[in-house]
């Protein structure tokens, strides 16, 4: 990987004036200088001592959020005052499609757009490449999907970018010519493509196979903090039944798919009740889990542009990202892609809802589908040349 800066890793802090740029987001916001490769000296900010007014609003409300991240049938019937049936269901999300058209009946669009592009292509793992599934340790993905992931890498750059720990998600997928981004981008593994000065928080180190690779760590700083909140939440949620604390390194997971609903109060009051003594962590959530997070300006999205930088395939107009993804933490990466116009996301659901996608898939299943045509589509391009 071409990593060439030795400044530190930007901090979230109040925004700063707009100006005009590629992606036409706050420069404070952008995680490299506009124009240089390497990160700007200006992004090492200082940490507010309070927690930031937007996450007491979070906060203040979190069961309704737990709930409206987590519909289940019985939300979804009052909320319409009625019992959906699946005609309804397929009326709703037929016409959902009209917004974000399926992929695979799209294909013939996409490949259009990416002749004489090179394509890299990132991807979630839980939902995307494997099922929901209620015990996250379980969370496989099929043989049949791992080789389909595997003949996609044998033509373009492959990344799974999780919100698992980077260790975690790998053994999953089990594939070593590929990127891998943990705890939600904070934990990069690449291999080294090109020569680079190192710089803090980016270590040369080798893979389980002995092979070199790179690995970037933007909140190795947070490390011992979320440490010591993995063990506090181990211990204030043992009582709660159902209730699941996951390690994922830079961030800690706590799972409420299998605990009854009359409970789930009682989880987000146990993550915020140890909250309150790290003012730097922030909570997030997600489909039927919380996630501690460091207040840290970096996310999926900033995971896609750092991977394209170290490629050399940053601001390059014959590259294409495609994104695929099912969670909410992967709209950052769909809005990256959709506000600098240099690539597509496509969103994995059964159900419809906003997204900053271009393209839909509706399960795993189908993202195992489009990933074999992508590979089949460009095997007979090279062929053809």
């Amino acid at each position: 990987m071409d990593l060439k800066s030795n400044h530190t890793s930007p901090v979230l802090t109040d925004t700063s004036p707009l100006n005009n740029t590629r992606l036409g987001i706050h420069s404070a916001l952008l995680p490299y200088a506009h124009n240089a490769s390497a990160f700007s000296p200006t992004l090492f900010l200082t940490i507010p001592r309070k927690r930031p007014s937007t996450l007491d609003d979070v906060r203040s409300s979190l069961f309704d959020a737990m709930k409206s991240s987590s519909p289940t049938h019985n939300i979804l019937t009052k909320e319409f005052n009625t019992d959906p049936t699946s005609s309804d269901i397929d009326i709703s999300y037929r016409n959902w499609t009209f917004k974000y058209p399926s992929a695979l009946a799209s294909f013939e669009q996409i490949a259009n757009n990416a002749k004489g592009k090179r394509i890299a292509l990132f991807l979630d793992y839980d939902g995307t490449l494997s099922p929901i599934v209620d015990n996250p340790d379980h969370a496989f993905m099929s043989n049949a999907m791992r080789t389909a992931v595997s003949n996609a890498a044998q033509y373009f750059p492959t990344a799974i970018i999780s919100g698992r720990s980077r260790d975690k998600v790998y053994e999953f997928v089990g594939l070593s010519d590929l990127y891998y981004a943990g705890s939600h981008g904070m934990d990069i593994m690449g291999p080294v493509r090109t020569s680079s000065s190192e710089y803090r928080n980016c270590i040369r180190s080798t893979d389980k196979q002995g092979k070199e690779v790179n690995l970037f760590q933007p909140a190795s700083e947070f490390l011992p903090m979320i440490e010591e909140v993995l063990e506090s939440l181990i211990e204030i949620t043992k009582d709660i039944p159902g209730a699941k604390v996951e390690n994922n390194k830079f961030c800690v997971s706590v799972h409420y798919r299998n605990v009854d609903e009359k409970s789930w109060a009682s989880v987000g009051q146990a993550v915020e009740e140890i909250l309150k003594e790290y003012p730097r962590l922030r909570l997030t959530h997600g489909r039927k889990v919380l996630e501690v997070r460091p207040i840290l300006d970096w996310h999926k999205g900033k995971a896609v542009e750092f991977l394209l930088e170290s490629l050399g395939l940053m601001d390059c107009e014959d590259v294409l990202p495609i994104y695929v993804g099912d969670d909410r933490t992967d709209e950052d990466a769909f809005k990256v892609l959709r506000e600098g116009n240099r690539g597509f996301g496509i969103i994995v659901s059964s159900a419809p809802k906003d997204s900053n996608a271009f393209y839909s898939l509706r399960d795993p299943s189908e993202v195992m589908e489009f990933l074999k045509t992508l590979a089949v589509w460009k095997k007979k391009n090279n062929s053809e040349l």
